[in-house]
């Protein structure tokens, strides 16, 4: 590890020669994470939205502590919200441990009332040198430890120098924003590439309204522009707003081959019955929906035209887009882009049920479906109370 000149703040452009691979959710993701932690020699950042204290929270806090303990600097950030529920006993192993913990802005006790601004991003930086990037939580529900398939999510691998930059984005919501110090003491060694590790070109987008990002929605929002063939969306909870609406009828008047994947289980009925309703406008567009079956699905993806790729922690519904703090890694790269595609592809001929008008309108009687109206005011009207701070600025 060497001192670096270069600027602080973390690149928005497309970064070259890069290593990157997908990575399955559940043993796959948590045997790269202990991988990778294992190797660390100077610093882990982990910001994750939920860590629950159940058997794969002690499996991750022990590897962890296992790093600090070797003198490894580990800082774990977990959402104020949503980790609300780790015990002080949990809390202080770690921190007795030598792992530098906190919450992000914890709900009733935070500097600014952002109800809705939650940190909902999921990012592993190791010695800034490698990275994970998803949407995949620490808990039993993302492994493949209970009886029950692990919910279906992903995470996406990265080597180069977009690890670099992906170390500054940690540093830069880890210290907050009066830490100046604390900020130019945590970046006082950015990690010396060698040599460049890979072929793919890769950046990183953000959205977080506070600091005036609006990245990944602008990422979706060109891909439906810009497409000229196909686009495949994979969306746990699918509810685009007005403006990712507007590009999808655009799209789809193109002639554009769009396929969704949505949940067919879900770990929010409210939403199911909400994103049910809006089918109906799918349909109209001719654009081709699916849901998978085996688990609940959980993953936050899109590719398109075989040559582009964005993966993270994105929902395709106006709290990604107004109100969490979110991050998402976009890989421009044939290769990669293909072989996403090609998995999505068996997911949909191994996992999926083909939903058309026909059999919807079989399925659900009319209390159904207005229910499924009903539903879906009332998530609107809750995305409005979450996200109307945000829109106003």
């Amino acid at each position: 590890m060497t001192r670096s000149r270069a600027r602080i703040k973390p690149s928005t452009e497309y970064i070259p020669s890069n290593k990157v691979k997908l990575i399955h959710g559940g043993a796959e993701y948590f045997t790269t994470l202990a991988e990778l932690i294992g190797r660390a020699r100077h610093s882990v950042h982990l910001q994750v939205y939920i860590f629950d204290d159940d058997e794969t929270g002690e499996q991750v806090a022990s590897v962890l502590m296992e790093a600090a303990k070797r003198g490894v600097h580990v800082y774990l950030l977990t959402d104020g919200y949503a980790s609300k529920n780790l015990s002080a006993e949990f809390i202080k192993h770690l921190q007795s441990a030598g792992v530098n913990f906190r919450f992000f802005e914890p709900l009733l006790k935070s500097e600014h009332f952002y109800f809705g601004r939650r940190m909902h991003h999921k990012i592993l930086s190791v010695d800034g040198q490698y990275g994970l990037v998803g949407g995949i939580n620490i808990s039993n529900r993302y492994n493949d430890i209970e009886e029950e398939a692990p919910w279906l999510d992903w995470a996406i691998y990265l080597e180069g120098a977009v690890a670099a930059e992906l170390f500054k984005v940690c540093v830069d919501v880890w210290a907050r924003p009066g830490q100046k110090s604390l900020r130019r003491n945590l970046l006082h060694e950015i990690p010396s590439l060698t040599a460049p590790p890979g072929q793919s070109t890769v950046r990183i987008r953000r959205n977080d309204w506070v600091k005036r990002k609006n990245q990944i929605s602008r990422s979706y929002i060109d891909m439906l522009k810009r497409s000229t063939s196909h686009v495949t969306i994979m969306s746990s909870y699918f509810l685009p707003g007005r403006i990712i609406r507007h590009h999808l009828s655009k799209a789809a008047r193109r002639n554009i081959d769009i396929r969704v994947i949505v949940a067919g289980k879900s770990d929010v009925p409210l939403a199911k019955h909400a994103e049910r309703h809006m089918y109906r406008w799918l349909f109209k567009r001719n654009i081709k929906l699916y849901e998978y079956t085996p688990a609940v699905l959980h993953g936050k993806l899109a590719t398109s035209d075989n040559k582009w790729v964005t993966i993270g922690s994105y929902n395709v519904n106006d709290i990604s887009a107004y109100a969490s703090v979110e991050l998402n890694i976009d890989v421009h790269d044939t290769a990669f882009a293909m072989g996403v595609q090609q998995q999505l592809d068996a997911i949909i001929a191994r996992d999926c049920i083909s939903v058309t008008e026909e059999a919807f309108i079989k399925k659900y009687n009319l209390f159904q479906r207005f229910l499924q109206y009903c539903s879906y005011w009332m998530v609107r009207i809750i995305f409005y109370l979450f996200t109307f701070y945000f829109k106003q600025k």
